[in-house]
């Protein structure tokens, strides 16, 4: 079949979103065909802060259910792609949001919340981000990853320090996953993972996503579909046709202030990097866009069954692996 037809057919899933989250971006979802994505709910808020969050996406979900439907397991997002909808699936870039409570764990589980990445840059009560010096995962982490384990939430790690997540990979009783990263063998940068790192993460029965923000690859804010697809060719050779999928870190609409937020510790404090220009690469600029994408791995060389794979139903096996449904 042609790629508009094996799009059409493909689960399709995007491992990190945190896009402006309004009725365009969710039309632009559904021109894109998604069947689900990991939509970001909480990055530096606490309890509080993030249970507003995802009363927010609750009503919004609500408010356009001809696009969307809430995603608790994998049947959720067979079902989101048989009805033709994009599935939610809740997701943190932080387990600050746990405070210092293992039995809040349980409570977002409860509020559909499917994957929590373990820090966000810096540290906190769970271990270390990239952007400091890494003490590894705390003798609290292990706790949380114990709970995450027996409730069903996968471990993110794309922006955990390398230490930290070795021992969380080491940690876990389930798969764990970069959900959204890139190769430092194509781009030196804190963010990106090394090979060894890849492979670890895979022989362990991890997963990776692989991003598109273009201040981490090669090319830069010159990066077009094809040097997206570069980099998954990459991690491809290293972690194999069964632990790879799409993490995009789509942050469509938002506006300097929020990168300002996301760039400095807490969402205040010291700057830990600058980004400069923030452009997708050519050719999925926006989430609309994502059947060029499908296009592309076919143009180069994948085949009908491994572009499948790489487009969603690795993470839907992993998510049931995790989820237990």
């Amino acid at each position: 079949m042609n790629a508009a037809e094996l799009h059409d057919e493909a689960i399709v899933i995007d491992g990190l979103i945190c896009a402006k989250w309004n009725r365009e971006l969710f039309e632009d979802m559904a021109k894109g065909k998604l069947t689900a994505a990991n939509c970001t709910v909480s990055f530096w808020e606490n309890f509080e802060g993030t249970v507003r969050n995802i009363v927010e996406m609750n009503q919004l979900i609500e408010a356009n259910s001809d696009l969307l439907t809430k995603v608790y397991t994998t049947k959720d997002i067979l079902r989101a792609k048989q009805e033709g909808r994009t599935g939610v699936m809740m997701g943190f870039q932080n387990a600050h949001a746990f405070e210092d409570q293992i039995g809040y764990v349980q409570i977002f589980k409860d509020l559909g919340v499917g994957i929590v990445q373990m820090c966000y840059n810096t540290q906190n009560l769970v271990g270390t981000g990239c952007y400091e010096r890494d003490g590894g995962l705390s003798g609290f982490g292990r706790e949380i990853v114990a709970e995450m384990n027996r409730v069903g939430m996968l471990c993110d790690l794309s922006h955990v320090g390398p230490n930290t997540a070795k021992e969380v990979i080491m940690e876990s009783k389930k798969p764990v996953a970069y959900s959204h990263c890139l190769p430092s063998g194509l781009k030196e940068h804190p963010r990106n993972r090394s090979d060894e790192e890849l492979k670890f993460i895979a022989d362990n029965g991890g997963f990776v996503g692989v991003t598109m923000f273009t201040p981490f690859l090669r090319a830069g804010v010159n990066a077009t579909v094809d040097d997206y697809v570069e980099a998954i060719q990459y991690v491809y050779n290293i972690v194999g046709e069964d632990a790879i999928g799409i993490g995009t870190d789509f942050t469509q609409g938002h506006g300097e202030d929020f990168f300002e937020y996301l760039t400095h510790d807490k969402g205040y404090a010291r700057r830990l990097t600058r980004f400069g220009e923030i452009i997708n690469p050519k050719g999925i600029r926006t989430v609309g866009e994502f059947p060029n994408l499908t296009e592309a791995l076919l143009r180069h060389g994948f085949t009908e069954r491994q572009v499948c794979k790489i487009m969603g139903e690795n993470w839907v096996n992993l998510l049931r692996e995790v989820w237990g449904e």
